[in-house]
């Protein structure tokens, strides 16, 4: 990318995403969805945590899955899925995958 144009883009992402986080807490009152729209969210919101997993399980370039990222990620994700806080999820799921290579577990 030419630099002339770096700084203008970064700032228009930056500009975009405040608005698209604004949004939501100021449409709160104002938009009404129905019951499908919001299963069809929430189904959506499965599906790309689903993704996020599935994808984060797989060889980074190296070829080899090893054992400890698969078993983070699926810790992660279990917990997630029975709804446990972000943070708690994102500490298991990399203390995991720490500790099963500190043992020797790659």
């Amino acid at each position: 990318m030419n630099a002339p144009y770096l700084v203008p883009a970064m700032m228009a992402l930056a500009v975009g995403t405040y608005a698209l986080r604004w949004a939501g807490p100021a449409l709160r009152d104002r938009i009404r969805l129905s019951a499908r729209t919001i299963a069809l969210l929430d189904t959506g919101a499965l599906i790309l945590l689903a993704a996020l997993v599935a994808t984060a399980t797989l060889p980074t370039g190296t070829g080899e899955l090893g054992v400890a990222l698969p078993a983070g990620v699926a810790v992660g994700g279990v917990l997630a899925w029975r709804r446990a806080p972000l943070l708690v999820t994102v500490i298991a799921a990399a203390a995991t995958t720490a500790l099963l290579r500190l043992v020797g577990v790659h």
